[in-house]
C-alpha cells in the first residue's frame, strides 16, 4: 500500500458542509413536508432571525421554535440510514468526501469499515458535539487527524489514492 495521507480538519469540514447540502438538507425538506409543518415552526424561526439581526439576541434566544421529537428522531434516523448507504456503496465516502477524494477506513488495516464501525462513528458524532465540539477539533491537532468519533469507532479519514 502507498503511504497513507490523513485528511485534515478543513478538508473534512468542507466535505461535511457539502454532505449537509446534498444529504441532510433534502432529507430535512422531505421530513418537513411529511410532518405537515409540525416538525419545525419556521415562522418562529424567522421572527427569531429578525430579533437577532436587529441586535436583540436575548429575545431571539428566549423563544426557540418548538420541534416535534418524533419528527426530529425520524430526521436523524433517516440521515443516518442515507449516510450508511453511501458509505457502503462508495467504500466509506459520502458525496462530500467523494468530491474531495477522501474516505473513511479502518484505522489499523486501512480497509473498508464495517457496519458496526459505521454506526459507532455516526453515534460518536453526538459525543464529539456534546463536549463543545472538541471531538471535531481534535482532528486539527492529532498527527493521525482522528476525531473523537474516529477513535470510538476505530476509523480514520484518508485521501483516496
Amino acid at each position: 500500500m502507498n503511504e497513507v495521507k490523513y485528511a485534515g480538519f478543513w478538508i473534512r469540514f468542507f466535505a461535511s458542509f457539502l454532505d449537509t447540502l446534498f444529504l441532510a438538507l433534502p432529507v430535512g425538506i422531505i421530513i418537513y413536508f411529511l410532518s405537515g409543518g409540525d416538525w419545525f415552526d419556521f415562522s418562529q424561526f424567522q421572527q427569531n432571525m429578525a430579533y437577532a439581526m436587529s441586535g436583540n439576541a436575548e429575545k431571539a434566544l428566549a423563544n426557540q421554535p418548538p420541534k416535534s421529537l418524533r419528527w426530529e428522531l425520524l430526521f436523524e434516523f433517516s440521515v443516518l440510514i442515507v449516510t450508511l448507504m453511501f458509505w457502503r456503496r462508495w467504500q466509506g465516502a459520502t458525496p462530500g468526501k467523494k468530491f474531495f477524494r477522501v474516505k473513511i477506513v479502518d484505522a489499523n488495516s486501512f480497509e473498508d469499515i464495517d457496519n458496526k464501525q459505521a454506526i459507532t462513528r455516526s453515534l460518536g458524532y453526538i459525543a464529539s458535539t456534546l463536549i463543545l465540539l472538541i471531538g471535531f477539533f481534535m482532528v486539527a491537532f492529532r498527527d493521525d487527524k482522528r476525531g473523537l468519533h474516529d477513535l470510538l469507532a476505530g476509523t480514520a479519514v484518508i485521501y483516496d489514492s
